[in-house]
């Protein structure tokens, strides 16, 4: 791989990494704790903050493992063994990782693990 195409993968992991600690105080404050007093919130109401919250606990818990996917592959970048499937070892193509730079695994392992 060019170093300027590692260099474009790594600008856009960072400015991935910004975007997803930005949401993050958004995200807390949609997962808040609903409260039962029902004099206040309807039923329905109630429901509706209650499926509001465990959708932002999912969003949280996904923008944590995109994070830590991140974090991942800009420490194979410092290493020099970014681009390499950490399975099998080959080559992932640069067209995968151009879409998502934090992929781990080339096109025939991440079939297998189903990732």
């Amino acid at each position: 791989m060019k170093q300027q195409q590692l260099e474009m993968l790594k600008n856009k992991l960072l400015l991935q990494r910004t975007d997803l600690q930005a949401l993050e105080v958004t995200l807390n404050e949609s997962s808040q704790t609903v409260t039962l007093d029902q004099s206040k919130v309807g039923r329905l109401s109630r429901m509706d903050a209650l499926q509001g919250q465990q959708m932002a606990l999912e969003a949280t818990r996904r923008r944590k493992q995109l994070l830590n996917n991140i974090a991942s592959a800009l420490n194979r970048i410092e290493s020099g063994e970014f681009g390499a499937c950490v399975e099998c070892g080959e080559d992932i193509d640069i067209r995968r990782l151009s879409f998502d730079p934090s992929n781990q695994h080339c096109i025939e392992c991440a079939e297998k693990l189903d990732v």
